[in-house]
């Protein structure tokens, strides 16, 4: 299968018991790694010094800072979900399709060990993890349904969203292209893709990437951390907003 990659995603040749147990394992030492303070992004005093930690250790990380494409799709069950109606939420998305018999899976399986970090900590109701199917013909709605379950997804704070009829079917590939990469369909439905995980703020506003499937998940978190602490970019915080008014104040 012809999938472009950033980096190439590790071999797994362990059973499945195995393969749990150590994705649990990753998890907890991560976790106990933010719960002991060996990372304290709520102390930065802007993002950019969050995106000079990162990326002195992580080289997947890319810093983006700008509004992210807007979308309006739709459940397995029918609701409609817009970028807008995630306001309030820092949006962790990535983009898959279900018949992706390689990476895919793998990085299903890599946002549901992030989405329990997350979840073991008081940030969980602050994120909203987002799956998007670029194969709506093919994805379908029972289709959806049973991905999250078979890959360890919870959908307290999880969404597997597709298109809404009145949409192409290539409308959540060009969702793709507009966050900076492709799905290109061949005639046989094979995608050639690379692997993204992107970071949208509170706000909208699209503010990372993390590139391939090697990154470090202590590493996201700690960026998803920041974001729902509401550390702003230095740039933000002297232009807009209630402390640049005190600020012109003196």
């Amino acid at each position: 299968m012809p999938v472009r990659v950033q980096d190439k995603p590790e071999a797994f040749c362990v059973s499945s018991a195995f393969g749990e147990w150590s994705r649990l394992l990753r998890s907890l030492v991560a976790i106990a790694a933010l719960i002991a303070g060996l990372v304290h992004p709520a102390q930065a005093h802007s993002l950019d010094e969050i995106d000079a930690m990162l990326k002195s250790g992580e080289k997947y990380f890319q810093t983006i800072d700008k509004p992210a494409p807007d979308f309006t799709l739709r459940t397995a069950d029918g609701h409609v979900v817009r970028l807008a109606d995630l306001r309030g939420k820092v949006v962790v998305l990535h983009f898959i399709y279900i018949s992706c018999q390689d990476v895919c899976p793998l990085h299903a399986e890599k946002i549901a060990d992030i989405q329990t970090m997350v979840n073991s900590t008081p940030m969980k109701g602050q994120v909203t993890f987002v799956t998007v199917t670029t194969d709506p013909s093919r994805d379908t709605p029972d289709v959806l349904r049973s991905y999250g379950p078979t890959h360890g997804l919870d959908p307290v704070n999880w969404l597997f969203l597709t298109t809404n009829p009145d949409q192409p079917e290539d409308a959540t590939r060009k969702l793709a292209e507009a966050f900076g990469h492709t799905f290109t369909k061949t005639e046989d439905g094979i995608q050639a893709h690379g692997i993204v995980t992107h970071v949208i703020d509170k706000e909208g506003r699209w503010q990372a990437n993390f590139h391939g499937l090697n990154f470090a998940p202590v590493n996201l978190v700690t960026f998803v951390n920041a974001l729902t602490n509401n550390v702003e970019r230095l740039h933000h915080e002297q232009g807009t907003g209630w402390w640049a008014t005190i600020k012109g104040m003196f």
